[in-house]
């Protein structure tokens, strides 16, 4: 998608654009800069003369943020320029465990909670002074919303997720942009305020595409699959805007016994119709240890399934790749998909399976719309897009046939 398929961005830009991208994300960030700053220097607007489009087209719109810390593991947040009166959009990755710091000689990775600090640092250095802020988790811009599965209580437990969003508004943020939040419902904790939750689902098709060229999507040969119950309603979309089938598992539980805080997982139960001879292409919001997502692959490939793509907005591999390797090898599934909104280690990105899902673009798109208090609707629901590039690629396998 181009900025000429999105809104129309014929309003002044709310303030000076300004982007941080904290070091957890740097080269996303730095991506989605490369887009704004193209698109900024190709466009024409009949209100480019006025005085409020002083540093529109800019060689960056990258803000200079650090988060240095002391030797007992306490840190600060500095900001390197003014901000006054911009339109700041902070991103983080609070799941990029690569980053390390050192706390009294020893070596710590950053963990989600060190992640989240720094994004309150660097919002409490701004100080007030910008315009508005937005968060993007990835305007705060947070791809993996901090928290997200703990969104609801289940007994003695607190309710860290809607903490953290109240956290952020408290302190002045204006809208937070997710990615798949695993509980859309938790942006109930801050009613007041802006709250997105962008799905990637042309991005996980357009991927799907290039590394399968000669696939084929009909409802006679696909079907879409949903691992559990709680992602039912991402893959019934999918599969609407597909024009195919769905199914899903559901997780059957021993009640009686708690394990690391949760009750275990006895077997996955499927309800669906006959995945004899089709590809499935499996959806969930994210891969955690990839147990679960790897069972229900092997138990659709024993039940006749044909190829076999799991899609993940969030690949967070926990426990390593080694099971993913065994059970490509087993022919247990064909591709792997997940987007780069969180840290991707050099191990993952050389997998023959595993295929880049870019969301730099699309960040650049939201980023560049909202800046001009422009509607994001379009962007925000892709199912025309999706439904041309099914006419592209159809196009395509056709003249292939020719």
């Amino acid at each position: 998608m181009s900025p000429k398929d999105a809104t129309p961005l014929d309003s002044l830009p709310v303030g000076r654009l300004g982007i941080i991208p904290l070091k957890s994300c740097e080269k996303l960030g730095s991506r989605v800069d490369d887009y704004i700053v193209k698109w900024r220097r190709d466009r024409e607007h009949q209100e480019q003369k006025n005085l409020e489009f002083e540093g529109y087209e800019r060689d960056s719109y990258l803000v200079k943020a650090q988060t240095p810390r002391f030797g007992s593991g306490e840190a600060k947040g500095i900001l390197g320029e003014s901000v006054r009166g911009d339109d700041i959009y902070v991103m983080v990755d609070v799941c990029n465990h690569s980053l390390t710091y050192s706390l009294c000689g020893h070596t710590n990775h950053m963990s989600p909670d060190d992640h989240f600090q720094d994004l309150k640092r660097v919002i409490a250095a701004i100080g007030g002074k910008a315009r508005r802020i937005n968060v993007i988790m990835l305007l705060s811009i947070i791809p993996f919303l901090y928290e997200s599965r703990q969104h609801k209580r289940s007994g003695r437990e607190s309710l860290d997720c809607a903490i953290a969003l109240q956290e952020l508004v408290n302190m002045g943020v204006d809208n937070i942009i997710t990615f798949d939040a695993h509980d859309p419902r938790v942006q109930n904790s801050i009613p007041l305020h802006g709250f997105e939750t962008v799905q990637p689902s042309y991005q996980f098709i357009k991927g799907l595409f290039k590394a399968e060229p000669d696939l084929e999507i009909t409802s006679d040969n696909t079907m879409v699959i949903s691992p559990d119950a709680g992602g039912t309603g991402r893959a019934i979309y999918l599969a609407n805007v597909l024009g195919v089938d769905m199914g899903m598992f559901y997780k059957r539980r021993d009640y009686s016994t708690i394990i690391d805080g949760r009750n275990p997982i006895v077997a996955h139960e499927f309800l669906g119709t006959d995945v004899a001879g089709k590809n499935m292409i499996i959806i969930d919001d994210m891969i955690s240890s990839g147990d679960s997502m790897l069972e229900v692959a092997a138990l659709l490939k024993n039940k006749g399934a044909g190829k076999i793509f799991m899609c993940s907005t969030f690949g967070l591999f926990t426990n390593g790749m080694e099971k993913f390797d065994k059970a490509f090898a087993r022919g247990d599934f064909d591709r792997l998909l997940t987007t780069n909104l969180v840290y991707q280690s050099d191990e993952l990105l050389q997998k023959e399976y595993y295929v880049n899902c870019d969301m730099s673009k699309y960040i650049a798109l939201l980023i560049d719309t909202l800046n001009h208090d422009a509607s994001i609707s379009k962007l925000l629901n892709p199912v025309e897009r999706i439904n041309k590039l099914m006419v592209k690629h159809k196009k395509q396998l056709e003249n292939k046939e020719a």
